[in-house]
């Protein structure tokens, strides 16, 4: 007797059945790297933590007239490794518009019927244009030539003598490029050419060569260029001399150094005027006066010196046409500026809106990371970019020729501003490996951009990073999918993953797994632990459980590991209430194998609650399941406690593959309703199928699974019981499950 009663009771508790057991709360294990004296097992540095150094000194020339760039640089790259170092990887980026270039060797493309003529010229370099770096020359501090090795995108410099741990070398090159036009050769950086009054604007980045990133973890970061993936660079000051035609205005990395030899007096008093103006911004070139220049080119030259200091890159922009305000931002231990530089063809939006996004960027921003450390945050408009580098970004969001502009050309434009000024913090501080892990720093942006963007814009629909935006991509062909820890230049759908699933990962994280108090405590510690290092997606995502005890390692593994999707079904919801008169084991038993407990075998599932409950027997405890223990249980008034109650049985199925958590909403029969939240967990024990049932004091009339859309469920058809809805309650139902 007793052996049957325990049976019954682990059928209760734990339901049986077949399942494709995949080890999803298993911990990571092997697929992350050892601990060690460099990176430690909690996610922090660890004590003999080091990174490398390099420190640029630039010259650099614009020539307006055939658009090109020259320049020299002396790097002094300081080797803070345990190792000994024989030659140095130095980044030549420009060699991707290279004539043998493997970008274009490596692309894939077709004939159509009808394509454009731009389509098929950029497809095929068509284009009459000259790109890549010229070298002219690379020497030693005292002028002697250095050994170099070019390998496409990247160059090997020889040391004449080792360097050893705790030394540094310094050495120069001089080089010169073409500008790429980005309307036709396309690119992170180039020009913008206005013939109306044949002017530029230039976008200046990936000027220079560049030092690799050397490191604890993959020795030099030397991987070539292909386009996509972006830049992984190390922290070094910086002092940049940048000769452009005089009537230019000049916008760059840094703080500038000689105002008094390139700005107006006028101008400096305004500039000086933004420095201490918080409420809104100070115009420091006027449009008026920038259309005047428009009309007019100098002949003479002027060279803007700014200064950085421990920065990853460097980028200026520059140009005639520009107009340029900025106004101070006041957070808890800095007073940054907030700068926009625009040409009238971004008025009246620009104007209005710019440098005040910049602003809630940087509060917003420096509120779930930290403050932000350096003195200007720049935000420069050009058409159709987006692309960032330290404290300067190039944005889209262009009016209408007359002047006016749609919500969606407001919202796109606030919406690239504040992506390109966020990346200040991820990737120009907490500097991940964008060349290995895009999600580090493009998904991790997208997040803590959609936390600004409803915080700060709510008025405006905004949909990526939120769980229902990425569902048209998570129901998609899994053939066109890759997990987020595929290197970037793998990844087909790189804006849909990359940014946006990362960044509805987080959401998610934040919002229905871990709850907004912990996550933001623990991701203000991998902020503030990881801020001017090279953090690697273990050390995030380890810092993100040792700062709140929470076991996320069924989360990495389903939303970053594999291209899983949530598709949870309600099979099944069950209605129990206690039978009155209650009878002994034995009887109950008997009753069992007549259907009194449930539907019978190969009985129809019930689509409503409108047969009424089933009912079952709580019995006196048998002595034998008390086993050594003398205490007993006041039965009688258990049951009086369960007599009026109801229970609800529900069972679940994850079709989708990824474990999430379950989020149910009861609707009662007086119209109240309830939201119940199961951790993840639940599936531990089985992947596929759950059932648990659920204590009620009131009647329950409608179940729904995931009512908030908080899951990024695929199918939220099959999410709720009754399952067959009457037409004319449709859209009642569609409303409460919205």
């Amino acid at each position: 007797m007793n052996k049957l009663f325990a049976f019954v009771l682990i059928l209760f508790v734990f339901p049986l059945g077949a399942q494709d057991w995949k080890g999803k709360f298993e911990q990571l294990g092997q697929q992350l790297p050892t601990p060690n004296e460099y990176r430690s097992g909690s996610g922090s540095p660890g004590p003999k933590y080091w990174q490398q150094k390099a420190d640029y000194e630039i010259s650099v020339e614009l020539n307006d007239a055939n658009q090109s760039i020259s320049g020299t640089e002396k790097i002094t790259y300081h080797n803070n490794s345990p190792d000994v170092l024989k030659y140095l990887w130095v980044q030549l980026d420009q060699n991707l518009y290279e004539k043998e270039s493997n970008t274009g060797k490596t692309s894939n493309n077709s004939i159509k019927d009808s394509v454009a003529a731009k389509t098929m010229a950029g497809q095929l370099s068509l284009y009459d244009f000259v790109g890549g770096y010229k070298i002219a020359s690379v020497k030693d501090a005292a002028g002697n030539p250095l050994k170099h090795t070019i390998n496409k995108t990247m160059m090997r410099v020889d040391l004449p003598q080792p360097l050893k741990s705790g030394d540094h070398v310094s050495f120069q090159i001089a080089w010169s490029y073409n500008i790429n036009d980005r309307n036709f050769q396309g690119g992170r950086s180039g020009y913008e050419y206005f013939p109306a009054e044949d002017n530029y604007v230039y976008t200046v980045a990936q000027f220079f060569p560049r030092m690799c990133v050397y490191d604890d973890v993959v020795g030099w970061q030397n991987k070539q260029f292909l386009g996509r993936s972006e830049f992984t660079l190390p922290f070094g000051d910086y002092k940049v001399s940048i000769t452009v035609p005089a009537d230019h205005v000049v916008a760059a990395t840094g703080m500038i150094k000689n105002p008094q030899q390139v700005l107006s007096k006028t101008e400096i008093e305004r500039f000086e005027k933004a420095k201490t103006t918080f409420d809104k911004p100070v115009v420091i070139v006027t449009q008026d006066e920038a259309v005047a220049k428009e009309k007019t080119k100098s002949k003479e030259k002027k060279t803007w010196q700014f200064e950085a200091t421990n920065v990853r890159d460097f980028a200026f922009a520059t140009s005639r046409k520009f107009i340029w305000d900025a106004m101070s931002v006041k957070l808890g231990t800095t007073t940054p500026l907030a700068m926009s530089y625009y040409p009238k063809e971004g008025n009246p939006l620009w104007e209005k809106e710019s440098t005040f996004a910049v602003k809630n960027t940087l509060e917003v921003y420096s509120k779930f990371t930290i403050d932000f450390p350096y003195p200007q945050a720049t935000s420069v408009h050009a058409a159709s970019i987006g692309m960032e580098y330290p404290m300067i970004c190039f944005n889209f969001g262009r009016p209408n020729k007359d002047g006016t502009y749609t919500n969606q050309i407001l919202q796109r434009m606030l919406g690239v501003v504040i992506h390109e000024v966020g990346h200040n913090f991820f990737p120009m501080i907490i500097n991940s490996d964008e060349r290995q892990t895009t999600w580090m720093d493009e998904g991790v942006d997208s997040f803590v951009q959609l936390l600004t963007e409803l915080e700060r814009y709510p008025q405006l629909d905004w949909s990526r990073g939120r769980p229902a935006g990425i569902v048209p991509y998570m129901k998609g062909d899994k053939e066109m999918m890759r997990p987020l820890m595929t290197s970037g230049e793998q990844v087909v759908q790189s804006g849909s993953e990359q940014y946006a699933k990362a960044a509805t990962a987080l959401f998610i994280l934040r919002e229905t797994v871990m709850g907004p108090e912990l996550f933001d405590r623990s991701f203000k510690e991998y902020a503030q632990r990881w801020a001017f290092k090279h953090p690697k997606p273990s050390d995030f995502f380890r810092t993100m459980e040792d700062a709140s005890a929470v076991d996320l390692d069924w989360f990495w593994r389903g939303w970053f590991y594999t291209t899983d999707n949530c598709d949870m079904t309600l099979d099944e919801v069950k209605w129990f209430k206690v039978r009155k008169d209650q009878t002994t084991l034995e009887n109950k038993t008997k009753s069992a194998t007549k259907g009194d407990l449930a539907t019978k075998q190969g009985d129809a599932k019930p689509n409503d609650f409108s047969q009424g409950p089933q009912y079952f027997s709580v019995l006196p405890t048998d002595s034998q399941l008390y086993s050594e223990f003398a205490n007993r249980l006041d039965d009688k008034a258990v049951i009086s406690k369960m007599e009026n109650k109801n229970f609800y049985e529900i069972t679940l199925t994850n079709k989708g593959g990824l474990v999430m958590p379950v989020i149910i909403e009861w609707t009662y029969k007086d119209g109240s309703k309830e939201i119940e939240r199961l951790p993840a967990e639940i599936w531990r024990l089985n992947e596929t199928k759950v059932t648990k049932v659920f204590e009620k004091d009131k009647e329950v009339v409608n179940v729904v699974i995931d009512p908030l859309k908080e899951t990024a469920d695929i199918n939220i058809g099959d999410n709720m019981f009754p399952r067959v809805v009457q037409p004319n309650k449709f859209d009642e139902l569609k409303k409460k499950t919205n």
